[in-house]
Protein backbone atom coordinates (compact mmCIF):
# COMPACT_ATOMS: atom_id res chain seq x y z
CA UNK A 1 0.00 0.00 0.00
CA UNK A 2 1.19 3.51 -1.10
CA UNK A 3 1.92 5.38 2.04
CA UNK A 4 -0.24 8.74 2.06
CA UNK A 5 1.50 12.07 2.88
CA UNK A 6 0.98 15.87 2.64
CA UNK A 7 3.62 16.02 0.10
CA UNK A 8 3.22 13.03 -2.04
CA UNK A 9 -1.27 13.91 -1.73
CA UNK A 10 0.04 17.65 -3.13
CA UNK A 11 2.20 15.56 -5.77
CA UNK A 12 -0.59 13.57 -7.03
CA UNK A 13 -3.40 16.16 -7.13
CA UNK A 14 -0.98 18.73 -9.49
CA UNK A 15 -0.49 15.73 -11.98
CA UNK A 16 -3.95 15.04 -12.18
CA UNK A 17 -4.44 18.68 -12.45
CA UNK A 18 -1.95 18.89 -15.05
CA UNK A 19 -3.48 15.89 -16.76
CA UNK A 20 -6.92 17.37 -16.76
CA UNK A 21 -6.02 20.98 -18.32
CA UNK A 22 -4.26 18.93 -20.82
CA UNK A 23 -7.35 17.14 -21.75
CA UNK A 24 -9.34 20.02 -21.34
CA UNK A 25 -7.53 22.90 -23.40
CA UNK A 26 -8.35 21.63 -26.61
CA UNK A 27 -12.32 21.81 -25.79
CA UNK A 28 -11.61 25.28 -24.89
CA UNK A 29 -10.33 26.30 -28.05
CA UNK A 30 -13.01 25.11 -29.93
CA UNK A 31 -15.44 26.44 -27.24
CA UNK A 32 -13.89 29.92 -27.79
CA UNK A 33 -13.56 29.53 -31.36
CA UNK A 34 -17.24 29.00 -31.63
CA UNK A 35 -17.92 32.04 -30.02
CA UNK A 36 -16.07 34.33 -32.50
CA UNK A 37 -16.82 35.50 -36.02
CA UNK A 38 -13.99 34.15 -38.68
CA UNK A 39 -12.21 37.57 -38.43
CA UNK A 40 -11.31 36.91 -34.54
CA UNK A 41 -10.46 33.82 -35.27
CA UNK A 42 -7.93 33.92 -37.99
CA UNK A 43 -6.72 36.95 -36.04
CA UNK A 44 -3.11 36.42 -33.92
CA UNK A 45 -2.25 36.53 -31.10
CA UNK A 46 -5.31 33.24 -30.51
CA UNK A 47 -7.83 34.53 -28.70
CA UNK A 48 -8.51 32.46 -25.31
CA UNK A 49 -11.42 34.21 -23.91
CA UNK A 50 -15.45 33.70 -25.37
CA UNK A 51 -17.79 35.89 -27.41
CA UNK A 52 -20.98 36.65 -28.01
CA UNK A 53 -21.35 34.48 -31.24
CA UNK A 54 -22.16 31.31 -30.36
CA UNK A 55 -25.72 30.74 -30.88
CA UNK A 56 -25.24 32.41 -34.54
CA UNK A 57 -22.58 29.87 -35.37
CA UNK A 58 -24.09 26.91 -34.03
CA UNK A 59 -27.12 28.01 -36.31
CA UNK A 60 -25.14 28.39 -38.93
CA UNK A 61 -23.39 25.35 -38.49
CA UNK A 62 -26.68 23.15 -38.15
CA UNK A 63 -28.00 24.58 -41.43
CA UNK A 64 -24.91 24.32 -43.46
CA UNK A 65 -24.00 20.68 -42.73
CA UNK A 66 -28.36 19.69 -42.34
CA UNK A 67 -27.31 18.16 -38.87
CA UNK A 68 -30.94 17.49 -38.01
CA UNK A 69 -31.01 14.00 -39.96
CA UNK A 70 -27.89 13.37 -39.65
CA UNK A 71 -27.97 13.29 -35.74
CA UNK A 72 -31.13 10.58 -36.47
CA UNK A 73 -28.93 8.55 -38.52
CA UNK A 74 -26.06 8.92 -36.49
CA UNK A 75 -28.20 7.91 -32.92
CA UNK A 76 -30.01 5.32 -34.98
CA UNK A 77 -26.52 3.44 -36.14
CA UNK A 78 -24.77 4.44 -32.58
CA UNK A 79 -27.91 1.97 -30.78
CA UNK A 80 -28.12 -0.43 -33.62
CA UNK A 81 -24.45 -1.44 -32.93
CA UNK A 82 -24.80 -1.16 -29.49
CA UNK A 83 -27.75 -3.60 -29.48
CA UNK A 84 -25.76 -5.50 -31.79
CA UNK A 85 -22.46 -5.82 -29.86
CA UNK A 86 -23.97 -6.47 -26.65
CA UNK A 87 -26.26 -9.15 -27.99
CA UNK A 88 -23.29 -10.86 -29.63
CA UNK A 89 -21.37 -10.58 -26.84
CA UNK A 90 -23.55 -12.35 -24.30
CA UNK A 91 -24.66 -15.37 -26.29
CA UNK A 92 -20.75 -15.52 -27.97
CA UNK A 93 -19.82 -15.63 -24.10
CA UNK A 94 -22.51 -17.70 -22.93
CA UNK A 95 -21.21 -20.52 -25.47
CA UNK A 96 -18.11 -20.67 -24.77
CA UNK A 97 -18.40 -20.50 -20.75
CA UNK A 98 -21.77 -23.00 -20.20
CA UNK A 99 -21.14 -25.23 -23.30
CA UNK A 100 -18.39 -27.70 -22.31
CA UNK A 101 -16.90 -28.77 -26.00
CA UNK A 102 -13.34 -29.16 -26.91
CA UNK A 103 -12.90 -26.22 -29.04
CA UNK A 104 -14.40 -23.05 -26.59
CA UNK A 105 -11.17 -22.13 -25.59
CA UNK A 106 -9.68 -22.09 -29.58
CA UNK A 107 -12.65 -19.92 -30.24
CA UNK A 108 -12.10 -17.70 -27.41
CA UNK A 109 -8.51 -17.10 -28.54
CA UNK A 110 -9.76 -16.72 -32.02
CA UNK A 111 -11.77 -13.70 -31.09
CA UNK A 112 -9.59 -12.58 -28.27
CA UNK A 113 -6.82 -12.15 -31.46
CA UNK A 114 -9.49 -10.26 -32.95
CA UNK A 115 -8.41 -7.26 -30.46
CA UNK A 116 -4.82 -6.81 -33.04
CA UNK A 117 -6.87 -6.54 -36.02
CA UNK A 118 -8.82 -3.12 -35.84
CA UNK A 119 -11.19 -1.91 -38.63
CA UNK A 120 -8.50 -0.01 -40.19
CA UNK A 121 -6.82 -3.56 -41.15
CA UNK A 122 -9.25 -5.21 -42.42
CA UNK A 123 -11.29 -2.74 -44.43
CA UNK A 124 -10.87 -4.16 -47.90
CA UNK A 125 -12.83 -7.35 -47.48
CA UNK A 126 -15.12 -5.68 -45.17
CA UNK A 127 -15.79 -3.55 -47.95
CA UNK A 128 -16.08 -6.43 -50.12
CA UNK A 129 -18.56 -8.18 -47.93
CA UNK A 130 -20.75 -5.34 -47.39
CA UNK A 131 -20.57 -4.63 -50.93
CA UNK A 132 -22.28 -8.16 -51.54
CA UNK A 133 -22.98 -10.10 -48.15
CA UNK A 134 -23.62 -12.96 -50.00
CA UNK A 135 -20.56 -13.49 -51.82
CA UNK A 136 -19.02 -16.55 -49.77
CA UNK A 137 -22.04 -18.47 -50.35
CA UNK A 138 -21.82 -17.42 -53.71
CA UNK A 139 -18.26 -18.58 -54.02
CA UNK A 140 -19.17 -21.65 -52.28
CA UNK A 141 -21.66 -22.67 -55.08
CA UNK A 142 -19.40 -22.24 -58.41
CA UNK A 143 -16.48 -23.80 -56.42
CA UNK A 144 -18.58 -26.87 -55.82
CA UNK A 145 -20.12 -27.10 -59.31
CA UNK A 146 -23.76 -26.74 -57.52
CA UNK A 147 -24.01 -23.17 -59.78
CA UNK A 148 -23.35 -25.01 -62.82
CA UNK A 149 -25.55 -28.48 -61.90
CA UNK A 150 -28.59 -25.71 -60.38
CA UNK A 151 -28.38 -23.84 -63.91
CA UNK A 152 -28.46 -27.37 -66.19
CA UNK A 153 -31.53 -28.31 -64.26
CA UNK A 154 -33.39 -25.52 -64.10
CA UNK A 155 -32.27 -23.47 -66.34
CA UNK A 156 -31.91 -20.32 -63.65
CA UNK A 157 -28.41 -19.01 -62.78
CA UNK A 158 -28.16 -18.59 -59.31
CA UNK A 159 -26.67 -14.82 -58.54
CA UNK A 160 -26.78 -14.41 -54.57
CA UNK A 161 -26.35 -10.44 -54.14
CA UNK A 162 -26.74 -8.82 -50.83
CA UNK A 163 -25.51 -5.07 -51.11
CA UNK A 164 -25.19 -3.18 -48.08
CA UNK A 165 -23.73 -0.06 -49.09
CA UNK A 166 -26.14 2.99 -48.22
CA UNK A 167 -27.87 1.31 -45.81
CA UNK A 168 -28.32 1.46 -42.09
CA UNK A 169 -27.76 -2.55 -42.10
CA UNK A 170 -24.12 -1.72 -44.03
CA UNK A 171 -23.27 0.95 -41.31
CA UNK A 172 -24.57 -1.12 -38.58
CA UNK A 173 -24.05 -4.98 -39.02
CA UNK A 174 -19.83 -5.23 -39.95
CA UNK A 175 -19.47 -3.55 -36.71
CA UNK A 176 -21.25 -5.36 -34.05
CA UNK A 177 -18.81 -7.97 -33.66
CA UNK A 178 -16.75 -7.25 -30.36
CA UNK A 179 -13.98 -8.99 -28.95
CA UNK A 180 -13.68 -6.18 -25.88
CA UNK A 181 -17.60 -7.34 -25.08
CA UNK A 182 -16.69 -11.21 -24.97
CA UNK A 183 -13.93 -11.08 -22.96
CA UNK A 184 -15.81 -8.65 -20.49
CA UNK A 185 -18.75 -10.93 -20.45
CA UNK A 186 -16.74 -14.09 -20.25
CA UNK A 187 -15.06 -12.84 -16.99
CA UNK A 188 -18.04 -12.24 -15.20
CA UNK A 189 -19.90 -15.72 -16.72
CA UNK A 190 -16.60 -17.31 -14.83
CA UNK A 191 -17.37 -15.33 -11.54
CA UNK A 192 -21.07 -17.46 -11.66
CA UNK A 193 -21.60 -20.33 -8.75
CA UNK A 194 -21.58 -23.74 -10.26
CA UNK A 195 -24.48 -24.45 -7.30
CA UNK A 196 -26.64 -21.19 -9.83
CA UNK A 197 -26.21 -23.14 -13.08
CA UNK A 198 -26.98 -26.78 -11.12
CA UNK A 199 -30.51 -24.90 -9.46
CA UNK A 200 -31.60 -23.42 -12.88
CA UNK A 201 -31.34 -26.56 -14.85
CA UNK A 202 -33.27 -28.29 -11.29
CA UNK A 203 -36.00 -25.80 -12.09
CA UNK A 204 -36.13 -26.67 -15.51
CA UNK A 205 -34.72 -23.99 -17.32
CA UNK A 206 -32.98 -24.38 -20.85
CA UNK A 207 -30.00 -22.41 -22.12
CA UNK A 208 -31.57 -20.21 -22.90
CA UNK A 209 -33.70 -19.26 -20.21
CA UNK A 210 -30.63 -19.54 -17.69
CA UNK A 211 -29.18 -16.68 -20.12
CA UNK A 212 -32.03 -14.29 -20.22
CA UNK A 213 -34.01 -14.60 -16.81
CA UNK A 214 -30.72 -15.13 -15.02
CA UNK A 215 -27.32 -14.51 -16.06
CA UNK A 216 -28.93 -11.11 -18.11
CA UNK A 217 -30.19 -9.69 -15.06
CA UNK A 218 -26.95 -10.31 -13.06
CA UNK A 219 -24.73 -8.29 -16.00
CA UNK A 220 -27.09 -5.36 -15.95
CA UNK A 221 -23.54 -3.45 -14.91
CA UNK A 222 -21.62 -5.49 -17.67
CA UNK A 223 -24.04 -4.21 -20.11
CA UNK A 224 -23.64 -0.88 -18.64
CA UNK A 225 -20.24 -0.09 -19.08
CA UNK A 226 -20.10 -2.03 -22.56
CA UNK A 227 -23.14 -0.03 -24.20
CA UNK A 228 -21.20 3.24 -22.72
CA UNK A 229 -17.55 2.60 -24.45
CA UNK A 230 -19.26 1.14 -27.87
CA UNK A 231 -22.38 3.98 -27.97
CA UNK A 232 -19.16 6.64 -28.24
CA UNK A 233 -16.99 4.55 -30.45
CA UNK A 234 -19.78 4.13 -32.81
CA UNK A 235 -21.29 7.91 -32.66
CA UNK A 236 -17.41 8.75 -33.94
CA UNK A 237 -16.80 6.57 -36.66
CA UNK A 238 -15.58 8.30 -39.14
CA UNK A 239 -13.68 5.86 -41.78
CA UNK A 240 -16.35 3.10 -42.23
CA UNK A 241 -19.13 5.79 -43.24
CA UNK A 242 -16.92 7.36 -45.72
CA UNK A 243 -16.33 4.45 -47.71
CA UNK A 244 -19.37 2.85 -47.91
CA UNK A 245 -22.25 5.57 -47.88
CA UNK A 246 -22.07 8.04 -51.13
CA UNK A 247 -25.75 9.00 -50.59
CA UNK A 248 -24.85 11.22 -47.66
CA UNK A 249 -28.20 13.43 -47.86
CA UNK A 250 -30.10 10.18 -46.74
CA UNK A 251 -27.03 7.83 -44.97
CA UNK A 252 -24.85 10.58 -43.74
CA UNK A 253 -23.43 10.89 -40.30
CA UNK A 254 -23.01 13.87 -37.73
CA UNK A 255 -18.83 13.07 -37.80
CA UNK A 256 -18.28 12.69 -41.62
CA UNK A 257 -20.31 15.93 -42.39
CA UNK A 258 -17.90 17.61 -39.83
CA UNK A 259 -15.27 17.61 -43.37
CA UNK A 260 -18.09 19.43 -44.83
CA UNK A 261 -17.36 22.82 -43.23
CA UNK A 262 -14.07 23.00 -44.01
CA UNK A 263 -14.62 24.35 -47.74
CA UNK A 264 -12.45 22.95 -50.62
CA UNK A 265 -11.32 26.53 -50.79
CA UNK A 266 -8.69 25.50 -48.31
CA UNK A 267 -6.76 23.66 -50.34
CA UNK A 268 -7.12 25.20 -53.78
CA UNK A 269 -6.25 28.76 -52.24
CA UNK A 270 -9.34 30.52 -52.83
CA UNK A 271 -11.28 31.15 -49.54
CA UNK A 272 -10.09 30.95 -45.58
CA UNK A 273 -12.15 27.98 -43.29
CA UNK A 274 -14.48 28.91 -41.47
CA UNK A 275 -13.62 27.17 -38.40
CA UNK A 276 -15.70 28.78 -35.85
CA UNK A 277 -18.47 27.47 -37.67
CA UNK A 278 -16.57 23.91 -37.73
CA UNK A 279 -15.74 24.45 -34.59
CA UNK A 280 -19.55 25.42 -33.06
CA UNK A 281 -20.57 22.16 -35.26
CA UNK A 282 -17.90 19.87 -33.44
CA UNK A 283 -19.41 21.23 -30.17
CA UNK A 284 -22.94 19.93 -30.87
CA UNK A 285 -21.18 16.65 -32.47
CA UNK A 286 -18.92 16.05 -28.79
CA UNK A 287 -22.67 16.27 -26.85
CA UNK A 288 -24.51 13.11 -27.22
CA UNK A 289 -21.41 11.11 -25.70
CA UNK A 290 -20.43 13.49 -23.28
CA UNK A 291 -24.25 13.20 -22.03
CA UNK A 292 -24.04 9.29 -22.21
CA UNK A 293 -21.28 9.15 -20.26
CA UNK A 294 -22.08 10.88 -17.28
CA UNK A 295 -25.18 9.19 -17.48
CA UNK A 296 -23.75 6.07 -17.65
CA UNK A 297 -20.46 7.05 -15.03
CA UNK A 298 -21.57 5.24 -12.05
CA UNK A 299 -22.69 2.24 -13.93
CA UNK A 300 -19.41 2.04 -16.36
CA UNK A 301 -17.45 2.48 -13.11
CA UNK A 302 -19.26 -0.28 -11.34
CA UNK A 303 -18.92 -2.99 -14.51
CA UNK A 304 -15.49 -2.70 -14.86
CA UNK A 305 -14.22 -2.93 -11.32
CA UNK A 306 -16.63 -5.01 -9.07
CA UNK A 307 -16.07 -8.10 -8.56
CA UNK A 308 -18.69 -8.98 -5.88
CA UNK A 309 -21.72 -10.43 -8.45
Amino acid sequence: MIERTPILNVATHLILITGLALLLLPVWIAYVAATHDLQTVNSAPVEMWPGDQLWINVQAAWTQADFGPKFINTFIVSVGVVVGKITIAAITAFGIVFFNHRLRMAIFWLIFITLMLPLEVRIVPTYAVAANALMPFQTILDWTGMTWLIEQASGVRVDLQWNMLNSYTGLILPLIATATGTFLYRQFFLTIPDELVEAAKMDGAGPLRFLWQVLIPLSRTNIAALATIMFVYSWNQYLWPLLIITDRANYGLVVVELGNLVPDAMTTGGGVPNWHIAMAATLMVMIPPILVVIFMQRWFVRGLINTDK
